[in-house]
């Protein structure tokens, strides 16, 4: 799979994840985008900071920072966009998933 068609990472969300991370006092960690089972939609998105890529991972370079997609989200998660909303209600990283037929009202889960 083409790492360019996995998932789209805006230069806003790329620079807002590097800022997290450096205030964590990682400023060389990577960002995982895992899709996991659960929620009220059936799916749930978990981003977090892990040191280095898996041998199996996709991995999308915006402005030097690094986003990881293990090889069984990225199928789901493929097409998608990873942005930054700094709106004070529903902002914040966000996955944009034009695969998700059904989204929560909370925003955090979702069908596909």
């Amino acid at each position: 799979m083409d790492a360019t068609t996995v998932i789209t990472v805006t230069e806003k969300a790329a620079r807002k994840a590097r800022a997290l991370a450096e205030k964590e006092g990682r400023a060389d960690a990577c960002l995982r985008l895992r899709v996991v089972a659960g929620g009220c939609s059936g799916f749930s998105y978990e981003l977090k900071f892990e040191d280095a890529p898996e041998a199996d991972d996709e991995v999308i370079s915006v402005e030097g920072f690094r986003v990881l997609v293990d090889p069984r989200s990225a199928p789901i998660v493929k097409g998608s966009t990873l942005d930054f909303n700094d709106a004070l209600l529903g902002g914040g990283l966000r996955v944009h998933n034009p695969q998700a037929v059904h989204e929560c009202a909370c925003g955090e889960s979702f069908s596909v």
